[in-house]
Order: structure tokens, then sequence, then C-alpha cells
């Protein structure tokens, strides 16, 4: 279809299958749960530290987060440990697995891309509003359900109040409406991810690159040895000394200026100053530890095609220059980048329509000779239980005020972007949490309608509801589904029961949703939201401009976006034409993934991708397949080596030196 990792598959996509064979299914077990509470509690503590009230690192953009990694580490490092004290309180090596899949979940809900820019954007229209902005006009189209009307809530919730005393009351009713509006989208999203399980895991056996580490580094640590085998790997601590030299020469010298440094890109447009040249601006080579040691593990393939399409888009730009075109906004690769993600996504459902009719069948007729009992939800609860929360999601949004068909497009359109990027997670495993064409399936809506479809009834409420729920299209909401169809593949590797695995993500959703939302609560009204650096940039300035959008078009109409209309239709088009080519000559080398890739997030990924290309090409004329699996180790130990030292280990030291570590902030986004 488009192209699997048959010929590059590393252990990761089978390992564990002999657990499975040895023991029977592990369940969630409550030691596990426990477990993983106390983690998720401890880790909330130090996110909100590092990303709010100090920001100097984005812990929670990273994937997988820096807090489950590191409590994954922790866990491997002890386990061993307490297993000798007494193995009645060591964790088996699958309880562990369901631990760090709960973290991943709890600790992203609540990081900067969901729980922070949620609760950033709900109390704008009251508390920024002006006679020159006219918000006032459109508060009233805000349920109180919604966000608190009491403006002296408000107010204090940007200012601070005495004691840091934090208003519950006010909050409860809107906090839980909001969850169930959580709850539903993340179901619908579960019962996607359980559609696709079987097809993605089995029949095309995709490989899953991302569960390389903590599958590896859980290999054992139910066993006798003190330190588990990939610990014990020396091409592991080789990698990992790289990423910690280059970490700790970047810190020192953005301290001292003189100290040498490795630095964290190369800035190529600084060679290209004379027009038309200068139109090739941006051009940053990065070369992120985490970007090339996960880049290792994609194929050859995606990765020559990720800085082949970098490469003509950005001639492209060149030749548009040299023919006198300006157009502003030009290339619109994100705008490129919702066609092609709408294209992969009714490619995928097309690809998966022989197993999607058994579920189907299984589910309407109940008929017997389909098995569904090792899925991760029987198929009827998949299909009808992914109906009811969407029909839950629709009839919540509408009692908000939102049109149904504005509804039913936005969400179908975030859903269609959810399901291909964990497609990407899946085969690809590119270790980013913004791959996708983030903010246009809000702008995509808006673009191609202008703005008087969004007047509904006479009124503008519907396009203020919308305005609201830009948080779904600009924060990676969207990405959070890569974390389930992993999390079902860890499951399926390690001998856990897919139900159990089910409820552990749901769990952690709603765990995640509440220690995220009161969590944030205490801070802003202990330290006052708008005295907080983040707020900024963050959140209030993009809802801001959603709100003034809505204001002008009650006052001027604004027809549709032409050249962004022709955008996403050309990236549907090239995303098109690139699988029906991959289905039609089996080695056409470019692949459509990899252009839904670029068109995401092309300015830095093409650089890593660019020098992994270079080094397996290398590694596999030199050493063939062999070498390739042998040096695996190494460039996973390059992004252990990061995400420890410029995570975990400059996280915490700034925990308790927030002045100091601000003159160095890290970003995994």
């Amino acid at each position: 279809m488009v192209g699997h990792m048959a010929s590059e598959k590393h252990p990761a996509a089978h390992e564990g299958s002999l657990d499975q064979a040895r023991h029977p299914l592990l369940g969630f077990t409550p030691r596990s749960l426990v477990v993983a509470l106390l983690l998720c509690w401890i880790a909330s503590h130090w996110i909100n530290w590092t990303e709010v009230i100090a920001r100097f690192s984005q812990i929670t953009e990273s994937v997988p987060p820096i807090p489950a990694v590191g409590m994954l580490l922790l866990l491997v490092l002890i386990n061993p440990l307490v297993r000798r004290i007494s193995k009645r309180f060591s964790l088996e090596r699958r309880e562990i697995i369901i631990v760090y899949v709960f973290l991943t979940v709890a600790t992203t809900v609540t990081g900067c891309g969901i729980g922070r820019f949620f609760m950033n954007t709900l109390p704008v229209l009251f508390y920024f509003d002006t006679p020159e902005n006219n918000y006032a006009s459109l508060q009233q189209h805000m349920p109180t359900w919604l966000v608190p009307h009491d403006l002296e809530v408000t107010r204090r919730f940007y200012e601070a109040s005495e004691g840091g005393s934090v208003p519950w009351g006010a909050w409860a009713v809107p906090l839980i409406m909001w969850g169930i509006f959580f709850l539903a989208v993340w179901l619908c999203m579960l019962s996607l991810s359980a559609l696709f399980n079987r097809q993605w895991a089995e029949r095309e056996k995709l490989t899953y690159p991302l569960l390389y580490l903590p599958m590896e580094c859980t290999d054992g640590v139910d066993g006798d040895a003190l330190i588990v085998r990939f610990l014990r790997n020396r091409l592991v601590w080789i990698g990992f000394g790289i990423a910690f030299l280059q970490n700790v020469t970047n810190i020192i010298n953005s301290y001292n200026p003189a100290f040498t440094c490795i630095g964290r890109s190369f800035d190529l447009g600084g060679l290209f100053t004379e027009h038309p040249l200068s139109a090739l601006r941006p051009m940053t080579l990065h070369y992120r530890p985490e970007l090339i040691g996960f880049g290792y593990l994609v194929t050859t393939e995606i990765a020559l095609g990720v800085w082949v399409f970098y490469l003509l888009m950005k001639l492209e730009t060149l030749a548009t220059a040299m023919a006198g075109i300006e157009i502003a906004g030009y290339p619109f690769w994100q705008e490129r980048g919702l066609g092609a993600y709408v294209a992969m996504c009714v490619l995928l459902f097309y690809v998966g329509r022989q197993h999607i009719g058994l579920v189907l069948r299984k589910a309407f007729t109940g008929d017997p000779s389909i098995d569904d009992s090792s899925e991760a939800m029987s198929y009827r609860v998949t299909v009808f239980g992914g109906l009811l929360a969407f029909i839950v999601l629709m009839g919540w949004l509408v009692a908000a005020g939102m049109a149904l068909w504005l509804a039913l497009v936005y969400m179908i359109l975030v859903f269609m972007v959810a399901v291909v990027y964990a497609r990407i997670r899946a085969e690809v495993g590119v270790p980013l949490i913004w791959m996708y064409p983030y903010y246009q399936t809000y702008k995509g809506i808006r673009f191609f309608l202008g703005s008087q479809a969004l007047r509904h009834n006479d009124s503008w409420q519907s396009a203020t509801i919308f305005a609201t729920l830009t948080f779904m299209s600009r924060g990676y909401y969207s990405a959070t589904m890569g974390y389930q169809v992993e999390g079902y593949r860890l499951a399926r590797g390690t001998g856990i029961k897919q139900t159990s695995m089910t409820w552990v993500l749901i769990t952690a959703l709603v765990v995640g949703y509440a220690i995220s939302m009161t969590g944030l609560l205490r801070v802003y009204y202990e330290w006052g939201a708008g005295g907080m650096r983040q707020m900024s940039d963050w959140g209030q300035s993009i809802a801001t401009a959603e709100y003034t959008a809505v204001v002008d078009y009650a006052r001027a109409a604004v027809g549709p976006d032409v050249p962004r209309i022709i955008a996403t239709t050309s990236g549907f088009v090239v995303a098109l034409a690139l699988m029906l080519l991959r289905m039609t000559f089996l080695r056409f080398p470019l692949h459509p993934l990899a252009f839904c890739m670029i068109c995401s997030y092309g300015e830095l990924v093409w650089g890593p991708f660019f020098i992994v290309w270079l080094i397996k090409s290398l590694v596999f004329k030199l050493g063939g397949m062999r070498a390739y699996r042998q040096l695996i180790p190494m460039f996973v130990g390059l992004v252990l080596g990061h995400y420890i030292t410029a995570g975990v280990l400059y996280g915490i030291f700034g925990s308790f030196a927030a002045e100091g570590t601000r003159l160095y902030s890290v970003y995994f986004g």
C-alpha cells in the first residue's frame, strides 16, 4: 500500500510475544494503578513548575513526554533492587508498561498543548474586554456552564487572589461540563484506535518504532539482574554521551558565550541574501538528538522523501520569486498539509476496508465466525460506543450554541487528522507532537466558506463557540491518539489484556484532566496568570485573535480565501497521486507520509532526516542489515541522553534554580 518497513524491521516490532506465550494475560492491577497515580501526582507538580511558573522547559512536548521517560527509567532502576528485598512489592514488566502508558497520556493532558492552552483561552472574552475590541457583544453567546461570567473570578484568575484561594464553586460546573466534552472526544478516538488496531498491528505489521525505547528498557526488569541488558550495552552510553555533551556545552554557552558549544542548528538561509535566492529563507539545518536518534529507526525511503519534498517545495518558492509572484503566506505549507492529511485518511479507510467490513458485520449481525475476543473493545462496543460518544459530542456542541453542520465538519476533520497522525506514529515513529497541520482544521473551514457561513440563526453564537474551540486545532489534541495506538501495540506485545489497556487509557485521561485543571487553577490563582511570561504568547493571544476576528465579521464579511483553497486542494491531489503511484509501482521511492510530514513541520524535520538518510545509506552499503541492527542501541541512547540531560536533569535543576535556567530554554516540540 504505502510501503512498510519490511526491509528494516527492528527488534521492537515483535519483541514481547514470548511473554504472552509464557504467562497469562495481565490486567490493570491495583498496585500498578497506585504507582501510576502517585507518579502522576509528582509529575504534575514538576510540569506546573517547569512549564507554567518558571517556563524554562516544555517537558510535555516531547514524544514520549519527559516525565513518562524519567519515571520509566526510575522504575527500571529501582525495581530489581526492590525485587531482591521483597518480590511481593516488585512490579512485573507488564505492570511497568502499564504505568508508562498511563503516564504518557496523563502527563500529556497536563501539559502545555492541552490543559494549559485550554485553560488560558476560556476567560479571555471577559478579562480582555474593552470598548475597542467589543468583546462584550460576544459574551452573551458563552453559556455560564462553559466559563464563569463573574468578573471578579476572572480578574483574580489573571491577577492572583489573596492567599491563592481558588473559587472552586464558580469553576465546578464548567470543569465538569468540559470534562464530559474531553471524555467524549477521547472515546471517539479510542474507537478509531480500536478499529485500526488489528489492521495495523497484524495485517499490515507496522513496526511502531517509538516503542523500541520502553520495550528494550523493560526487557528483563523483573529478572535477577540488577541492571537490564539494554542499559549494559556500551553503544547506548556512547549515544548517551554524545547527547549529554551537546546539551551541556549548549547550557554552558548560554551563560558564557565565550565557551564553544555544539549548538542545535545551522542557519543555511544566511547563505542566501540576494533576491531571488532570498526566497529560500528560512532554511535551517536542525540536528536535534531525538529526531536523529528515533529517525534512525525510520525507513530510508521515508527519510529520503522528507528532505526531497522539502527541497522541491523550496525550489517551487524560488521559481515563484523569480517569476515575480508575491502572495502573502505562500507556499502555504500547513494548508497543503490539511489536504494531504484528508487524502491520507481516506486511503487508510480504503485500504482497511476489508477489516472494517468485518468489524461492522460483527457489530450489526453478531456473526459468530468473526472473533473479537482478544480486541481492545468488542466490535459492537467499538462501533456503537464510538457512535454514542460522537452523538454526545455533537449534542454538547449544539447545546453550547454551535451549528450542527459546523460541529460535524470541524470534529470530523479533527478526527481525520488524528487518524493520520496515529498512522505516522505507528509506521514512521517521528517523535514530534506537532507533526500535523496544526490550526488548519479550524482555519480551513473559514478559508473555504468565508465568514458569512459561520453566521447561524441570524447570530454569531455559533462562530463564538467555534472560536472558543480553537484549542482543539491549535493545541495537540489530535496527536494524543498516537499514545492510544502505541498503548494497544505495547499490550499486544507484552501480554497485557487489550481490554485492560482500554481502561488504562480512559483512566489516564480522566486523572490527567482532573490533575491538570485543579493544578492550573491553583497556580493561576496563586501567581496570577496575567503575570506569567507564558500568557504573553500562548493561548490568550491566539484566543484574542480569533474572538477579534468574529467581532470583525459582524462589521464586514470576509470571503473565501482562494489561494489557500487552491493550496489545500493541491495538497490533497499530490498526496492522492503519490498513493496511486506507490500502489501502481512497488518500488516508487517517494512516500505520501513523507509529504504529509514535510507539509506539517518541514523546516524542523528535513535536516535530521537528511542526516539520518546519509548515515543509514552508508551503514547499509558498508555493513548491511547486521550493522544497521547493531547500531540501533547507540541511536536510541542518543535519544535517551537528550531526554535525560535536557529534560530530566535540567528540568530538576531548574525546579530549584528557576531564575538561572531562564537563560537557556529547552523545547521538544
